[in-house]
């Protein structure tokens, strides 16, 4: 579970530079404790931006140094990377100062990165910030692809988890042709089947789900999970887990955004049709 500290907060200045493409010329300038969630000069700095809340909550919660791609995760790795690193297509969110350092909140789309070497390859968007003198301007940029908190729910068909062991938990569901097209074919945006493929995988999980061993001693409390329909293909079938409908769930079991379970259909109740 994070924790969540409070630094000082300094002159905020946003730029609005949200569409704008960015390369990172200095990687060495990527530090894994600038975390979104511990500053609230950038948490202000997405408030003010045009961010939706539900998009805020999205960068800040995918700002994480865990669900950066493993060649970023550490000092060693980012140098070692460091040539590479300058090749990402980057995109400026919003733009803060602390400390008397400028800054910018960058989103790295997984989908503009598929030239990326493995381990710097995205498996989804994910989002950290940079001083401002370690980023140039791209001419001719794209604009920025849309963030998503995932597909819609509400109005989806409950499911009961009957069988909390068949669970595909490290399933890879970005290399299912068959599965994605069942999501497309539901009418999922890209951007809310790529979130759906990274929060599919065990990794992206709350800290009591995220391996085999935390989660085997809470398997029976996967029953008490709310869970919604999403899309079924061939023995499989992808459920919602609404952050909204799972607050009482067990602290460890929690989720802080809506995470995606694929399971056996064999081992899921889905409600009639009304």
């Amino acid at each position: 579970m994070r924790t969540l500290l409070t630094p000082s907060l300094l002159l905020i200045s946003l730029c609005g530079l949200a569409q704008q493409q960015v390369r990172i010329t200095d990687p060495k300038a990527i530090v894994a404790d600038q975390q979104l969630h511990r500053s609230k000069a950038a948490e202000e700095c997405l408030r003010t931006s045009g961010l939706s809340v539900e998009q805020q909550e999205i960068v800040l919660a995918f700002s994480e140094p865990g669900l950066w791609p493993m060649g970023l995760r550490s000092d060693s790795a980012r140098a070692a990377n460091g040539p590479y690193v300058r090749n990402y297509a980057a995109y400026r969110v919003c733009t803060y100062t602390e400390d008397s350092v400028k800054r910018s909140v960058l989103m790295v789309p997984a989908r503009s990165n598929i030239h990326m070497p493995e381990d710097l390859r995205p498996q989804a968007d994910f989002y950290f910030a940079v001083p401002d003198v370690a980023l140039e301007e791209v001419v001719a940029a794209q604009p920025r692809p849309a963030i998503s908190r995932g597909p819609r729910w509400k109005n989806l068909r409950e499911a009961r988890i009957i069988k909390p062991d068949e669970l595909y938990a490290t399933y890879d569901l970005g290399s299912d042709s068959a599965g994605l097209e069942a999501l497309r074919s539901r009418g999922l945006s890209q951007a809310e089947i790529d979130a759906v493929v990274f929060r599919s995988h065990e990794r992206n999980w709350p800290e009591g789900m995220d391996s085999f061993d935390e989660r085997y001693p809470r398997m029976a409390d996967l029953k008490r999970y709310k869970a919604y329909f999403a899309a079924r293909w061939n023995d499989k079938v992808l459920l919602i887990i609404p952050v909204e409908k799972n607050r009482k769930m067990p602290a460890l079991m929690r989720p802080y955004v809506d995470i995606y379970f694929i399971y056996a259909a064999s081992a899921v109740e889905v409600e009639e049709r009304k």
